[in-house]
């Protein structure tokens, strides 16, 4: 029996002395993902070994299947069995809900992936020498290293330095050679009281972060720099009044820096205060983004209590939106709500759980967004005009406890399908998908066009090529790295890589191998 297995044995079967309360309170949140792995190696690691290695009479469940590796072909492989070679059907010992969390399971463990850590814990590691892909060979060089443990982003300027955000500390600039500057005076304030709650404790979490920083389009002729942070204030509406706690939410700044300070701010969008809310900043999104035409977009994730997520589907909260606005904080008039009243008229998209990455691709002239699953379900989304993306009535992935994503009859919601906009990739198991870029570089030819995605729990950088929409080709280039937060690309061409680790942040740089 392998330690894990034991500890989450531990946890789920025991309520006793020996279990902190945060511990207990942990496995009660993740019971569904204990009971998967208990029912297969109570069932199961007979036959496929404990660590899917396979055993003298079944046959190994990593690397290539027999019977195919989607959830929909596992699912249907236990189901029905294969008598001709000793599999036996599950159908009438488990229930569909079981099965698929059996199955879920097993696309968990083949995939490293697990919901105990979400690995900000876990030593970072950077190959050495050339790293060969299908397309193009490359090196990893650090950049920058002992950084805050909680950076957000990057964003190169045209002198070949980098602006940092970190959430809980501000905005700097990382020189040429490396070196991190002094925090920039004067911008929006931020704070650092972390603390991690009992259902995920290696999560940090808090409230009044920095996040994206972006150059204005036209940076060069005149200065413009955008941030997102969550603005947080105490006292200022009722909830926060109620609970005698300070609340937040998201907001969108402009400003220039000069001699090393923060001048001329500017508000381009900020939420009534009454939408400002006690949740935590884990899920508020927070990524910016242009298009080529003067408008800026922006995610705003479930920053909300729970007992308000009907509020995501809801187009006078901000909560689970990207907005779109005009550089100057407008409402462009062909905005999909523009013309609604009691609406947030910034809406350009709604559904949205927790938003992670956003692009636009000024060749298509879309916008793509990254977002987290619940339990499986991440998602790559081509982001449509006034189209709803479906959280928290659906999902193609599943609650932590194995059912089926089914808030919408809590809240009495009534949906159809063919309403909600489906993933163009779908990532399930969950890698906690992260940033991403529409790969633009010279210096790696054969991906223009190509996306190359970052992940947070599994320390995985992917390229995904997707054609007319559909994803014709998964391929990893980095795996086991490290937690990535963001990725951009340089003037010079260099893809750069931001990551997140309890030991210190770090910047990468990704070069030709040549």
């Amino acid at each position: 029996m392998n330690l894990r297995y034991r500890i989450c044995l531990l946890l789920f079967l025991s309520g006793n002395m020996f279990l902190t309360t945060a511990a207990f309170g942990q496995a009660q949140a993740y019971s569904g993902v204990v009971e998967s792995m208990l029912r297969f190696q109570e069932n199961c690691a007979v036959c496929h070994g404990e660590n899917l290695e396979g055993a003298a009479q079944g046959t190994p469940l990593r690397g290539e299947l027999n019977h195919g590796e989607s959830m929909a072909e596992i699912i249907a492989s236990i189901s029905s069995g294969y008598e001709a070679s000793g599999m036996p059907n599950w159908r009438d010992i488990f229930s569909p809900i079981q099965i698929r969390g059996i199955a879920m399971y097993v696309l968990e463990a083949r995939a490293n992936v697990d919901y105990v850590t979400s690995n900000f814990d876990m030593p970072v590691s950077i190959p050495a020498g050339e790293l060969e892909s299908e397309l193009h060979n490359f090196r990893l060089e650090t950049v920058a290293s002992n950084l805050n443990p909680l950076p957000y982003s990057i964003a190169p300027l045209p002198d070949g330095r980098l602006l940092l955000t970190e959430k809980t500390q501000g905005v700097t600039i990382i020189g040429t050679d490396g070196e991190q500057s002094q925090l920039i005076a004067g911008t929006p304030r931020v704070y650092d009281d972390i603390y991690r709650n009992d259902l995920r404790l290696d999560i940090e979490r808090g409230m009044g972060w920095m996040f994206d920083i972006v150059l204005h389009p036209n940076y060069e002729e005149n200065g413009w720099i955008y941030l997102q942070f969550t603005d947080r204030c105490e006292d200022c509406n009722d909830i926060s009044r109620e609970q005698d706690r300070p609340v937040s939410m998201n907001k969108l700044v402009r400003g220039k820096i000069e001699e090393g300070e923060w001048i001329e701010e500017e508000t381009i969008w900020q939420a009534d205060r009454e939408h400002y809310s006690t949740s935590n900043d884990v899920a508020a999104g927070g990524r910016v983004a242009f298009d080529n035409a003067g408008h800026v977009f922006f995610s705003v994730g479930e920053k909300t209590q729970q007992a308000n997520s009907r509020g995501i589907q809801d187009l006078s909260t901000p909560w689970g939106k990207i907005h779109r606005i005009n550089d100057d904080g407008s409402i462009p008039q062909d905005n999909p709500f523009a013309n609604r009243d009691e609406v947030y008229r910034s809406i350009y998209t709604y559904g949205h759980r927790s938003p992670q990455g956003l692009e636009f691709d000024p060749r298509s002239g879309e916008l793509w967004g990254t977002e987290h699953g619940p339990r499986g379900g991440d998602e790559v989304n081509r982001l449509l005009p006034g189209r709803n993306y479906g959280w928290p009535l659906y999902s193609l992935g599943i609650k932590y406890d194995g059912t089926p994503v089914d808030y919408g009859r809590d809240l009495g919601i009534a949906f159809e399908l063919s309403d909600i906009e489906q993933p163009i990739v779908d990532l399930t198991p969950s890698p906690a998908v992260s940033s991403f870029i529409i790969s633009s570089s010279d210096q790696f030819p054969k991906w223009r066009g190509d996306f190359l995605v970052g992940s947070l729990k599994a320390r995985t950088l992917f390229r995904f090529d997707i054609e007319n929409n559909v994803l014709v080709n998964r391929e990893t280039l980095v795996e086991g790295l490290g937690r990535i937060r963001d990725i951009e690309t340089g003037e010079d061409g260099n893809i750069y890589l931001l990551l997140e680790n309890n030991s210190g942040g770090r910047i990468l740089r990704l070069v030709p191998a040549d």
